[in-house]
């Protein structure tokens, strides 16, 4: 069944630097309503304003999808990961058996993305992280695939 939510009526917090906005029970907002639907997690607005970000922290067993809706958000990682992702593109990142990454707003506007958790079907894995751009002229009226968990 769908359940259609105004935006204004989804939990959220205001940090000043991230407004964010969740579709489900993450960090102080709880309801235990909303706890996940089947694998997926969390899935949260968030608007993060220039020169901030989320400061090096850790994650474990869990499958963390960025898709960049505005301006653009750089990654570090405890893997020596770095890259920057653009609105339109999506970073993943397999959290598996522990990552420790760090998410800043360079940019000189409000970066706007969705950030989506997903249970991985096994835990302990191998942590990972990429980046995909996805050129709006390859997908102009059409589906198409942002990730899925399968080799392509």
């Amino acid at each position: 069944m769908i359940d259609l939510r105004p935006f204004d009526a989804l939990g959220g917090a205001d940090h000043g630097w991230l407004h964010a906005r969740h579709h489900f029970s993450f960090s102080g907002y709880q309801d235990p309503a909303r706890m996940n639907w089947g694998a997926l997690r969390v899935w949260n607005d968030d608007a993060i304003q220039p020169n901030t970000g989320f400061p090096p922290h850790p994650h474990q067993d869990m499958e963390i999808i960025t898709y960049v809706l505005e301006g653009a958000i750089s990654h570090q990682d405890s893997l020596g990961n770095q890259g920057r992702t653009e609105a339109g593109d999506v970073q993943v990142m397999s959290a598996g058996s522990g990552i420790r990454h760090a998410e800043y707003n360079l940019e000189p506007g409000v970066t706007r993305l969705f950030q989506i958790w997903i249970l991985p079907s096994q835990a302990g894995g191998a942590p990972s992280w990429g980046a995909r751009p996805f050129p709006r002229g390859d997908r102009a009226g059409r589906f198409v695939a942002l990730a899925s968990g399968f080799a392509e």
